[in-house]
């Protein structure tokens, strides 16, 4: 490995397999570093750069952008992207109840949330009657579970009840 030649497509090949598994383990900002040190050590090497040099390039680039980035990669994981997506984006809303849940249990009623229609449950197997003003606590598959707003008022909101 004396050809000088050779370490340019070394670490251009380095570059771009660091890159595709940054793409693979999208978010982690962990292999990026890694990919731009081999990058400019590279462009060291098509310079003609001494391989030693070549490899302090690689080693102080990666180590200065993988610090440098840290506090960027803490901060995106810190986001929770799971709430309020898709359904869940429901739980904490209220709804009027179009369509009575009946007192057994086992039927469904259906609400309005927002612009859109959805059956429902009561949280406690109660009825609720059409017209009543409730809150989504809960989404289960295609169905919210609810209660009625009145009985959080009352102080029995099941989020806080240890109940």
């Amino acid at each position: 490995m004396d050809n000088p030649d050779i370490w340019i497509w070394i670490w251009l090949g380095t570059a771009l397999l660091l890159g595709a598994v940054e793409m693979l383990a999208a978010g982690t900002l962990f292999f990026l570093p890694f990919a731009a040190g081999a990058l400019l050590a590279s462009l060291a090497a098509a310079l003609d750069v001494p391989v030693l040099a070549q490899w302090l390039i690689f080693l102080g680039t990666s180590g200065g952008s993988f610090f440098a980035l840290r506090p960027i990669a803490r901060r995106l994981d810190a986001v929770d992207p799971v709430q309020g997506i898709g359904a869940r984006r429901l739980i904490g809303e209220t709804a009027h109840v179009i369509e009575p849940v009946p007192d057994d249990g086992h039927d469904l009623g259906m609400a309005r949330i927002g612009r859109e229609e959805w059956r429902i449950e009561s949280l406690d197997g109660r009825g609720i009657p059409a017209g009543t003003l409730v809150r989504v606590v809960e989404v289960r598959g295609t169905r919210a579970v609810v209660f009625p707003v009145e009985i959080a008022q009352s102080g029995t909101d099941p989020d806080t009840d240890p109940t």
